[in-house]
């Protein structure tokens, strides 16, 4: 980790980012609040203030808390377990999760989300529904319907879908359970192949011309390099500008 940070001074954790003029901004609660103050018009906070005062302290809680969650349940957006026999410290933690997402629908009018529309408390926690679903941890009826709908999200199936592709799988990261399908939506059948015609002469997403191919439906896609190729493969109907291309 120090070696992929080199380039952030002084950053020493993950998640860490760098704003347009330069400036580097580490720790996940002050990126989206940087985030939040650069750009009002996103609407990343509850416009309401008893909403947005409610998701702040979701945020807060989630970055400051549930320590035997994160450890025994290391976040893998590759694999899904059938279980983990989770101790009680995570059993408390999931029981905490419980008591502030009913607290929090209660606040702001019920879900799927926590305060009305999908907004920063959402995402902080979107790392515990990937938590929940890889691990198949006990969880009720309302938070399993929650956790269904991160998963379901477009950012969330991009943010998987990248994952998948990023790099060989970490040792650290392994566990030993028996393995089970994705809970999540199932993509549509895509893979790489080493040659067009394509559909498209130039990439969805950055406009280049071609040089690299995925077949999809019956038909093949090109795409500008091998990055974009197989995040698409990953889960084409998570990136709306590939869709635009395959729906024409």
């Amino acid at each position: 980790m120090p070696r992929l940070l080199q380039s952030y001074p002084p950053a020493r954790t993950v998640p860490t980012a760098r704003m347009p003029e330069g400036t580097v901004v580490s720790e996940s609660l002050a990126i989206a609040e940087e985030l939040a103050s650069r750009h009002p018009e996103a609407g990343l906070w509850p416009a309401d203030p008893a909403a947005r005062a409610v998701a702040r302290t979701l945020a807060a809680e989630m970055h400051a808390g549930f320590q035997a969650l994160r450890s025994h349940c290391p976040m893998n957006l590759r694999v899904s377990y059938t279980g983990c026999a989770p101790p009680p410290e995570v059993l408390d933690d999931l029981a905490r999760l419980e008591v502030i997402w009913d607290w929090a629908w209660g606040k702001t009018g019920g879900g799927p989300w926590l305060c009305g529309a999908y907004s920063l408390a959402d995402v902080f926690f979107a790392p515990v529904a990937t938590r929940i679903a890889t691990y198949n941890l006990p969880v009720s009826d309302r938070a399993a319907v929650y956790v269904g709908a991160h998963l379901a999200h477009p950012s969330f199936r991009r943010w998987r879908a990248m994952g998948l592709v990023d790099g060989p799988d970490q040792e650290f990261y392994r566990r030993d359970y028996p393995h089970r399908p994705w809970p999540g939506p199932a993509p549509i059948p895509a893979r790489a192949v080493d040659a067009g015609p394509s559909v498209n002469a130039a990439c969805p997403y950055s406009g280049e011309p071609v040089t690299h191919f995925l077949e999809t439906g019956g038909r093949v896609f090109g795409f500008c390099n091998a990055f974009c190729r197989d995040k698409t493969a990953a889960d084409p109907e998570a990136w709306p500008a590939f869709m635009a291309v395959y729906l024409s």
